[in-house]
């Protein structure tokens, strides 16, 4: 198997590099990345929601889902600007500068080994995407209760941390550094030698399907993997505003213990979470592989 993969990886590399022939080309990797992006987050906000209050407070979805309901309906969608902007560029960003990244280093150190450049490539898009750390941590903030009534909108989130210094804008960065960096590793990894191990479609339906399936599962399985740092990282981001920075190891001591040492405690919430990115993961996939095959059939791709 772990042969079988290799080869895979080396194949959706090479075929990767093949397909990038100009920076027009590069270009609409971004553009398929924004669009798949902005079309997920208009549908899975609620459940991220209640998610994340979860893993702020480690409280149950029931808890989670009251807590929102008696802040009435429109602030359901409360703090929904802030990721809809940086989660549509950040994964513009994913797939564009991987993309990129792996053009690059073929072009330019053609005897790198394919995993050696993949993880390279992965890397600098993860570390790409944290340049929109400061969306992130608005966005964290307009989703916590104790901000409901300190924080307007996202406009007054970032006058009021700018107060603090730009430094402030950044506080959970490492966290997103780290998770970041591996999660793209074995994402684009293994996205594409799982959807090769599907049955080969014979329709366009199959195929979406099949590109649903693979991200989906993947990402389901990412988001476990990743979330008692994720948790870290909210606590990290929302602890306060000003004041000295913690570090990711003194913020989780600090978690598990006030969960009283239960590694169970740590995962509250993940649940939501593994069925939001499931959902999430699969429709970005899904989307991004259609526009691609739209941008083509109008010549604007493939040569």
């Amino acid at each position: 198997h772990a042969l079988y993969f290799e080869k895979e990886l080396s194949l959706c590399l090479l075929y990767s590099t093949m397909k990038l022939k100009t920076k027009d080309d590069a270009r609409i990797e971004y553009i398929c990345g924004a669009g798949a992006s902005f079309f997920n987050i208009c549908i899975t906000f609620p459940i991220n929601k209640v998610m994340f209050r979860q893993q702020l407070e480690g409280i149950r979805t029931r808890s989670a889902l009251k807590q929102i309901i008696r802040e009435g309906a429109g602030n359901v969608f409360r703090g929904v600007l802030p990721p809809l902007i940086q989660r549509t560029a950040t994964v513009s960003l994913m797939f564009g500068v991987y993309s990129q990244n792996i053009h690059f280093l073929h072009n330019h150190s053609p005897v790198l080994p394919s995993l050696i450049s993949h993880c390279l490539a992965a890397t600098g898009a993860g570390f790409a995407e944290a340049m929109l750390v400061p969306l992130e941590r608005v966005q964290c903030l307009l989703q916590t209760k104790e901000y409901n009534q300190k924080l307007k909108n996202t406009h007054h989130a970032f006058r009021h941390i700018y107060r603090f210094g730009l430094q402030e804008y950044y506080r959970g960065l490492s966290a997103v550094l780290l998770r970041n960096s591996f999660s793209n590793i074995i994402f684009f990894g293994l996205k594409e030698p799982l959807k090769n191990s599907l049955p080969t479609p014979k329709t366009q339906l199959r195929e979406s399907l099949n590109a649903f399936i693979s991200a989906a599962g993947l990402g389901m399985t990412l988001s476990t993997l990743f979330f008692p740092l994720n948790v870290v990282k909210n606590r990290m981001m929302t602890s306060k505003i000003g004041g000295e920075f913690d570090g990711i190891r003194d913020t989780f001591w600090k978690i598990f213990k006030e969960r009283n040492y239960r590694w169970r405690k740590m995962f509250r919430g993940v649940h939501v979470n593994y069925t939001r990115a499931f959902i999430s993961w699969g429709i970005v996939n899904m989307t991004y592989e259609l526009l691609k095959k739209l941008l083509a059939n109008n010549n604007y791709y493939y040569e």
